[in-house]
């Protein structure tokens, strides 16, 4: 009987060991599983920061500068984006393969006259082709006639192609100066505080601080924006005035060898 009872002692011992082993391997997969999901999901949610941090810090910071100054600046940037864009768009119309106009102008003049080549500027855009039509208009008439058409009407073709961009030399010079009387009006605050509280501490000025720098920077940021699309804008009308003055004196000298 005694060899019966430690028998069944030992295997019930041994049966118990064998559960624990399992409930313990268990359970140290189950914590093990749930160590890597919850590092997949920091790692997810990390991952989620990285892609929303840029405009959700762009947002932060704009809603810490304040609306006031902050949306004033933000309505230069976008009026004059607008206007850039309209300005670019109609410029890129407006620019034509000025040496084949000339060339069919001429072909057109030597083989049907006036007409001919008035034709063939109705049929072409931009501005050169509008000059050569007014020149051409007043070429029966006289030399002189002709040039002064030449000459008036390129001037009110320049005019539409600069039309508006004063605007966006205004918001350049807006942004910033908004900028800086938001960083005066942040200062004024602070020293504000600093009155109310009788004290010098850093944390009633840092909030004055830190809206006069916002937006100053934001300010700065349009203006440079601006800048790019403005200088690139008046290269583009410098280079279109070019071709329109060259496509004149070709067109004078196309018309002096016609009258002869």
């Amino acid at each position: 009987m005694k060899r019966l009872f430690s028998t069944l002692a030992i295997a019930g011992i041994m049966a118990f060991g064998t559960v624990s082993a399992n409930n313990y391997a268990a359970t140290a997969s189950m914590a093990t599983t749930t160590v890597a999901t919850v590092t997949q999901e920091d790692t997810s949610a990390q991952a989620g920061e990285e892609d929303l941090g840029f405009h959700q810090e762009l947002k932060k910071r704009f809603i810490e500068g304040g609306p006031g100054f902050m949306g004033i600046v933000l309505l230069c940037l976008i009026l004059g984006l607008a206007i850039a864009i309209e300005r670019i768009i109609f410029l890129n119309l407006s620019t034509t393969n000025t040496k084949k106009l000339v060339q069919n102008v001429e072909d057109a003049l030597q083989s049907g006259g006036i007409e001919a080549a008035k034709e063939v500027c109705r049929n072409t855009k931009g501005p050169v082709a509008s000059i050569y039509y007014q020149g051409l208009d007043r070429a029966d008439e006289d030399l002189d006639a002709a040039e002064k058409a030449v000459i008036a009407y390129g001037g009110v073709q320049m005019g539409q192609l600069e039309k508006n961009v004063s605007w966006i030399s205004l918001f350049i010079a807006l942004a910033p100066m908004l900028g800086f009387m938001g960083t005066v009006i942040g200062m004024i605050q602070a020293f504000d505080k600093i009155e109310a509280a009788g004290d010098m501490q850093p944390s009633l000025v840092a909030g004055g601080i830190k809206v006069a720098l916002l937006t100053t920077v934001f300010g700065l940021i349009v203006a440079i924006i601006l800048q790019v699309f403005y200088n690139y804008i008046i290269a583009k009308i410098d280079s279109i005035v070019n071709d329109m003055e060259d496509a004149s004196i070709t067109l004078m000298d196309m018309l002096v060898r016609y009258k002869r």
